[in-house]
């Protein structure tokens, strides 16, 4: 009895290695706007984006800091976090969602992937379905994805007298994370 109890419990434990999940993340991933409505650019980039990746279910998310922006321009980056993210309120924005194809990707080889990844997107407090084209590559066991979409800013709350002249009514967001 012990013997096939035994093997039961091995059994067991083999077909749970076997479909254990990987976890892939990073806090260092990168986030760049660009809402350059008029003469003056209006960009700018955030290196400390946290995001974390399950590889057999495709669950991806993504967390950064308002106030984690850095600008060209001081001025200009205060008034971002003053009068048009309200950081202080909206101290983040973050996006929670699903690679719609990752059931098509094995994790294990080196490649490319195109990839949609749908979700909610979190700013200033108002969430929005959105779905993301990118791509997702694996090289030497490393994952990265990268990803380029455009919000329009009002839909999420933020408003000031410039958006539409000075500041585009769209902004460009450009997603690169490499995971460890």
């Amino acid at each position: 009895m012990k013997k096939i109890l035994f093997s039961f419990m091995m059994i067991a434990i083999g077909m749970t290695m076997a479909n254990a999940q990987k976890l892939y993340s990073t806090k260092t991933g990168q986030l760049k706007f660009n809402a350059t409505g008029g003469v003056e650019a209006i960009a700018a980039t955030n290196n400390q984006v946290d995001s974390k990746l399950v590889d057999k279910t495709g669950q991806i998310v993504f967390s950064v800091l308002i106030k984690g922006f850095k600008f060209d321009n001081q001025l200009m980056e205060d008034h971002f976090n003053e009068n048009y993210l309200e950081s202080t309120k909206f101290p983040k924005a973050d996006f929670k969602g699903f690679i719609s194809n990752a059931n098509t990707i094995d994790f294990t080889k080196d490649a490319k992937h195109s990839v949609t990844v749908d979700g909610t997107l979190t700013i200033h407090g108002v969430s929005q379905k959105v779905s993301i084209p990118g791509s997702l590559t694996i090289s030497n066991g490393k994952v990265s994805i990268n990803g380029t979409f455009k919000i329009k800013i009002k839909e999420y709350g933020i408003t000031g007298l410039y958006i539409g002249d000075k500041i585009a009514a769209e902004s460009e967001i450009t997603l690169n994370c490499k995971y460890d």
